[in-house]
C-alpha cells in the first residue's frame, strides 16, 4: 500500500508541477503495480503497446491534425480514441486514417469531441481522475486491477479489459465513486467465465493460504505449550528452594 500511495503521489507531482499535463493518464497505477495478471499474453499486451505507439506517432505528426487533442487507449487490438477536433470531417478523417496507419486494427470506438482542444487544466483534472479510480479498484476483491484498464476525457470515464459481467458492473460501480466523475463508459470483451488457469492459481493460492494459516496456529499452539511448560518449571523450582529440610 505505501508503495501505491508513492506512485499516486509521484503521479500528482507530474501532473500538477510540470508540464507533463499533456499526455493523460491512461491505467497509471495499474501499469506501475504489475502486469503479471494481464489477462492479454505477454506479445498482445506488446502489440497493444505498438498499435498504441503508432497512433501517438502518427497523431503529432500528421498536418491535418495540427488543431486536434487525441489520446489513444488499446486493449486487444481495439482502440478508443476520445479528445477533441474542431470539424465533422476531421473526426471521420481520424478514424479512418487510424486503421489505415495501423491495419491489425480490429476496431475503433470514435469518442472524439467537436470543439477545441482542452486546456492543461481539463487534462490534469482528468487524469486525476483516471487515478482515484485505479486507486479504488485497488480495495474490492471481484477482479484483479490490471484486468480493467481506464482512461478519462472531459470526466467522462472510459473502461476497456476482457472480464466477465460480474466484473465489469463492479469496474463500472467502482469508477462512478470517483470524486468528479460525470460518467462510466464501458467498453469491454466480454468473458462467459474466467480463464480457467486463472481459477486454478486462485484454489492453489487459497490452499496455501490455508495452510499458512494453520501452520500459524500450531506455531502459536506450540509457543502457548512452551510457555505453560516453562512456568509449570519455573513454579516447580521455587517449591523445591522454598522447602527446608531438616535432619532426623
Amino acid at each position: 500500500m505505501k508503495k501505491i500511495i508513492l506512485s499516486m503521489l509521484l503521479i500528482a507531482n507530474c501532473l500538477f508541477l510540470t508540464s507533463c499535463v499533456a499526455i493523460q493518464s491512461v491505467s497509471t497505477i495499474a501499469s506501475i503495480i504489475s502486469v503479471n495478471n494481464d489477462r492479454r499474453s505477454a506479445g498482445e499486451v506488446l502489440d497493444d503497446k505498438t498499435i498504441a505507439l503508432r497512433l501517438f506517432t502518427w497523431s503529432s505528426e500528421d498536418s491535418t491534425l495540427s488543431d486536434a487533442h487525441l489520446n489513444f487507449m488499446v486493449y486487444n487490438k481495439t482502440v478508443l480514441i476520445t479528445g477533441e477536433v474542431l470539424t465533422p470531417e476531421i473526426r471521420i478523417y481520424t478514424s479512418k486514417q487510424a486503421q489505415l496507419q495501423v491495419p491489425q486494427i480490429s476496431q475503433i470506438f470514435n469518442e472524439i469531441k467537436l470543439g477545441s482542444s482542452s486546456g492543461l487544466l481539463s487534462r490534469a483534472k482528468d487524469s486525476t481522475i483516471t487515478v482515484r479510480v485505479e486507486f479504488l479498484f485497488q480495495n474490492q476483491e471481484v477482479f484483479h486491477p490490471t484486468h480493467v484498464r481506464v482512461m478519462t476525457e472531459d470526466q467522462v470515464v472510459y473502461l476497456m479489459g476482457a472480464v466477465t459481467k460480474r466484473e465489469a458492473d463492479m469496474a463500472a460501480k467502482t469508477a462512478a465513486k470517483a470524486q468528479g466523475v460525470y460518467k462510466v463508459v464501458k467498453l469491454f470483451d466480454y468473458l462467459k467465465t474466467r480463464p480457467k488457469a486463472e481459477i486454478e492459481r486462485d484454489r492453489l493460492r487459497t490452499l496455501e493460504d490455508k495452510r499458512r494459516v494453520e501452520l500459524e496456529k500450531q506455531q502459536a499452539e506450540l509457543e502457548a505449550k512452551k510457555a505453560d511448560l516453562q512456568r509449570q518449571i519455573r513454579a516447580l523450582g521455587s517449591d523445591t528452594t522454598g522447602t527446608n529440610f531438616s535432619p532426623e
